[in-house]
């Protein structure tokens, strides 16, 4: 153990002096711009096709009701009919509707099972309208169904594997509105960072200045910057975002350690730090084994078997303590490194970052899941 903690401090002083540098992020991948943004569009229609999978009338009265609206919609009269089909289903339709999409465009489409169909594979979709927040139509899809899950299934047993049940229509949805929206018409424009920070938010406006050679671009506060499109000297919006939005900046984020106890899984952002601090861990095991005894009546005798219990309780305590003395501003990338070097597994690992977060050892933002 001793010559492991050595090795491991040495790690732990060589990778400290190993600081990689920091990473140039493009603009466009920092920020939204304001206006730039799509829209969500969402119907109800109805999948049919299917193999018997489809969803069971009885269960589900709202499929029998949309299928009777769309064949007398076709100038089929159902009136007064009973439908028992198992090969259609009743489903809820999403799609994003692209800033600045016009009508004609196509557009991905996901479909969703509402009902008890155990599987979409094979369906296609009937024509659905696709409405916005405001109420109004914006798309409408249709199109045939590709689903990822696979479900198979026999008189006893039966394998699910994926999500049978869902699936996506690429280029499914056809734009028949467009969003209005005049971006040649703003004389600001606001830049809104999607991690908000103060250092960030100044380096892109020093960067912004510099590209364009005037002092166009202002902090606000740390998830804005406002750019005057006035003063740019462009032809127009869509020029100046052309010209600005490939800039590379070194974004700066706040520390931060990131720990799933479900799945072990441990994220650690590459500016956390740790202080001067020693940790000890020991090992207790306690082990209780059942090993029940049968007991055999003697011959030529009445009785029965009985099963006597019998169980072993040990309890083990190594008194042996792993002990190691971290140096002041190592990183936390560098400790993890040498702790799994060591052997120490994801849950051991999340228990003792929780410590040295506790004992305020740790310089970041601890977040368990």
């Amino acid at each position: 153990m001793t010559k492991l903690l050595a090795v491991f401090l040495w790690c732990v002083i060589a990778l400290s002096a190993l600081t990689p540098a920091a990473a140039q992020t493009r603009l466009k991948d920092l920020v939204e711009f304001d206006g730039v943004r799509g829209n969500d569009l969402v119907g109800y229609g109805l999948v049919v096709g299917l193999n018997g999978t489809g969803d069971g009338v009885r269960n589900s009265p709202f499929t029998e009701e949309i299928m009777v609206t769309i064949l007398e919609r076709l100038g089929v009269n159902v009136t007064g009919e009973q439908f028992r089909p198992r090969n259609v289903a009743a489903v809820i339709v999403t799609a994003s509707l692209p800033p600045f999409a016009r009508a004609g465009s196509r557009i991905d489409v996901s479909v969703s099972a509402i009902g008890d169909a155990s599987s979409l594979h094979g369906g296609t979709l009937v024509m659905t309208p696709l409405n916005g927040a405001d109420g109004n139509i914006y798309a409408v899809a249709q199109g045939s169904i590709l689903s990822g899950g696979v479900s198979i299934a026999g008189e006893a047993a039966a394998e699910i594997r994926g999500v049978p049940t869902s699936g996506v229509i690429p280029f499914g949805g056809r734009i028949e509105r467009e969003v209005e929206f005049a971006l040649s018409s703003l004389r600001t424009l606001r830049l809104s960072l999607r991690n908000a920070d103060f250092s960030t938010a100044e380096t892109i406006e020093r960067a912004i200045n510099a590209q364009v050679q005037r002092n166009i671009a202002t902090m606000l506060d740390s998830g804005t910057v406002e750019i005057d499109v006035s003063r740019a000297n462009v032809a127009s919006t869509a020029h100046l975002i052309s010209r600005i939005e490939n800039i590379l900046v070194v974004p700066q984020t706040r520390a931060r350690v990131v720990m799933d106890q479900r799945s072990g899984t441990v994220v650690i952002g590459s500016d956390v730090q740790i202080s001067h601090v020693a940790v000890s861990q020991g090992t207790l095991t306690l082990r209780v084994e059942e090993a029940p005894l049968v007991v055999q009546p003697n011959p030529f005798t009445e009785g029965e078997a009985v099963v006597v219990p019998r169980t072993r309780v040990g309890l083990e305590d190594n008194n042996e303590l792993a002990l190691f003395e971290l140096p002041a501003a190592t990183t936390l990338t560098d400790v993890v490194e040498g702790l799994t070097a060591l052997g120490v597994g994801p849950r051991e690992l999340i228990d003792l970052l929780s410590t040295i977060h506790a004992a305020g050892a740790l310089h970041a933002d601890l977040l368990i899941r």
